[in-house]
Order: C-alpha cells, then structure tokens, then sequence
C-alpha cells in the first residue's frame, strides 16, 4: 500500500467495511472469537457433572477442577481480547501518530504470541486430563463437550499463531516515510516567502543614484600650457 504506516493508510482516510471485512486479519479475528466461544461455552454448560459417589459436581477431565477454570480462563481471555482487538482494527486508520500506530502493532503482537502459547498449554493439559478421566455414565454424558473444548483449543492454537505472523508482517512493514514527506512538502509549498519589509533600509530602483565621481574630466586643466620645442 503505498504510503502506507504499520499496514494502514493515512490517518482519517474513509474506510471501507467490504474490504475491511475480507481481510485475512478481520476473517482471523472472528475466527479466533468464534473458537473462543466453542471451548468455553461447553465447559461452562456441560464441563461439570455429578459424581457416581454424591450430588456435587465434577470437572468432566478427570476431576480436576483447575482444567476446566483454565479451559473457561482462557476461553474467555480470548473472546474479549478478539473484541477489543477489532474494534482496535476499526480505529487502527484514525490513528495519527506513529509512535502511537507502533505501539498499538507491537500490544498486538505480543498479546497474539502470549495467548498462541497459552492455547498450546491448555490443548495439551485438557487432552492429558481427558485421557485419564475413568469412564463412566456421567463422564459418556459430557463426552462430546470435552472433546469440543480439545478439538477447538486446537483451532485455536492455529488461529492465535497465524494472527501473531500477521502482527509481525504489519510490524516489519513499518513506515513508509514518503508518506509524511510529501506532507511537508506540500505544507512548505503553500506558504509563500516573505517580502522585504518596508524601511528595512534595502531601497528600490527608484531611489538609484549615480555613483560618484562619474563628472566629465576637464581634460586642458586651467593654467597649464603646453611648451613649445
């Protein structure tokens, strides 16, 4: 994009919601929202269960109540950050300071390794969990919602990691600096150059005098004779 600042235009330029729409970050944001819902929606829902022993619930993975508080943490995290990040996408072409569009690359950046991390963490603690859950009626019951929240931290693994190479794509791209050269140029250009003021002591040809000195020369001097031979 030419004059184009961390992967954006110029600052106040209209933007346009098909396009913005069918960019490969939009579609990964909503992606990334959509997986979100899936892993904590089903924990949330059916992820407890009653144990064979009493009434009181259960994390469905293997009992363990931090899996699913980790499982919904995460979930969670997630689905709030692809909102604030997207709306943050909205707003990115408002920004008119670099320093401040930079910033705002870098928080994306970041927050995309941080999580792409988290969700690998999560994946293989609720499949290790899973896989040592005892069977049983309860455990057949909440089955198919624990095997949704794996599968989708899984996609989210995907997503989160191809939205960390997109942030460090917009990242190398940096500035195009001719972008506010050309700004100041066409600042310095509408501004016309100063005059002389008026009794600034450099005068105009209407004062012009003659030099000094420039009398005819009187070439037979008065009072000298030339001598004769």
């Amino acid at each position: 994009m030419e004059g184009a600042s961390f992967g954006a235009g110029r600052a106040g330029a209209a933007l346009d919601p098909v396009s913005f729409a069918r960019r490969p970050q939009t579609l990964l944001r909503v992606a990334s929202w959509v997986f979100s819902i899936a892993v904590f929606g089903p924990i949330v829902n059916e992820g407890y269960v009653n144990t064979d022993s009493g009434p009181e619930l259960r994390c469905v993975f293997n009992g363990n109540a931090g899996a699913c508080r980790f499982g919904v943490a995460l979930g969670l995290g997630a689905f709030l950050a692809c909102a604030a990040f997207l709306l943050l996408d909205v707003h990115f072409q408002q920004i008119s300071s670099v320093r401040d569009r930079r910033r705002a690359v870098l928080l994306d950046l970041g927050f995309s390794g941080l999580w792409s991390f988290l969700w690998f963490v999560g994946f293989c603690f609720l499949t290790n969990q899973w896989q040592r859950t005892a069977p049983g009626p309860a455990t057949t019951q909440a089955g198919d919602a624990a095997r949704a929240a794996i599968a989708f931290s899984f996609f989210s693994i995907l997503s989160w990691v191809a939205l960390t190479v997109k942030a460090l794509q917009r990242f190398r791209l940096g500035t195009d600096m001719s972008l506010f050269a050309t700004e100041q140029l066409s600042a310095g250009a509408s501004q016309a150059y100063p005059g002389y003021p008026v009794g600034s002591g450099v005068e105009g040809t209407e004062t012009y005098q003659s030099p000094p000195f420039t009398e005819t020369l009187d070439t037979s001097p008065k009072g000298y004779q030339v001598p004769a031979y």
